[in-house]
């Protein structure tokens, strides 16, 4: 139920404005925004679990929680539509969230490059098994392995492209 406290405190704190674009791609993609909405549950409690020290700071289970995100925000949309509008549906849902609730400077480039990361991952993985034949376990152990490996973030200006990355605390 944490979950849904975090979501309900979360959508009270946008303005008008902010709250209109969310409800624009709702109203643009409504399954999308549900599945996505789904996915955001899902990955909360994976990396809560997988990472209960580091999911929701700055550390390497943020960066595995990003990236898990969007992998299964696009394999749930793949189910139903094409790889190409989930790909295009979960940039645009990853962006918004990082416009509606802004971070520093560093934090951003950290979640925006790790969303992207998760979308790459997932188009890597896409020729190797039917769209609709993906779960969520095909992710975890891989992007796990790929955590160990991930980058400390520095600099708004560092680049590491190809691994996950994150803030030291």
């Amino acid at each position: 139920m944490k979950i849904f406290k975090i979501i309900y405190n979360s959508l009270r704190s946008l303005t008008f404005e902010k709250l209109w674009k969310l409800i624009l791609l709702f109203l643009k993609h409504p399954l999308f925004t549900l599945i996505s909405f789904y996915a955001t549950i899902k990955t909360f409690n994976i990396a809560k679990k997988e990472y209960p020290k580091t999911n929701s700071n700055d550390g390497d289970g943020n960066a595995f929680r990003h990236a898990l995100w969007c992998c299964l925000i696009m394999m749930y949309c793949c189910k139903i539509s094409s790889p190409e509008k989930s790909l295009n549906f979960t940039k645009k849902m990853t962006d918004l969230h990082e416009e509606l609730f802004p971070n520093k400077p560093l934090q951003k480039k950290m979640d925006l490059h790790n969303n992207k990361f998760g979308m790459d991952f997932f188009m890597v993985m896409l020729p190797g098994i039917h769209r609709q034949f993906f779960e969520t376990s095909f992710f975890i152990g891989k992007l796990k392995e790929k955590t160990k490996d991930a980058k400390v973030l520095k600099d708004v200006n560092d680049n590491f492209e190809g691994s996950l990355v994150y803030l030291e605390n």
